[in-house]
């Protein structure tokens, strides 16, 4: 499985305020880029696995929410994750 404890224990520690910590914005807002750029790579190779394009877009749309959220609530924040996930923002 290309998500595991161990893989989502070291997004949350990056990324969170501690290895507990699963329900920040930018945990959250981590994991969810973790498994859009898996979801991608997939569909690059099964360009018509439909399922798999409609959880993407699903996806991409909780992100964008919390990406909002955050920007609204502390734009220092919002713009340290997004230079540390690499995201075009």
């Amino acid at each position: 499985m290309y998500l595991d404890k161990a893989k989502k224990q070291e997004i949350f520690t990056q990324y969170g305020q501690s290895a507990t910590d699963t329900g920040s914005c930018e945990s959250q807002i981590a994991l969810f880029t973790y498994r859009i750029k898996h979801l991608t790579e997939h569909l690059k190779q099964n360009h018509k696995d439909f399922a798999t394009a409609r959880s993407l877009t699903k996806l991409v749309g909780r992100r964008r929410k919390l990406l909002k959220y955050l920007y609204n609530k502390d734009i220092n924040r919002y713009r340290a994750l997004i230079k540390a996930l690499g995201l075009r923002k």
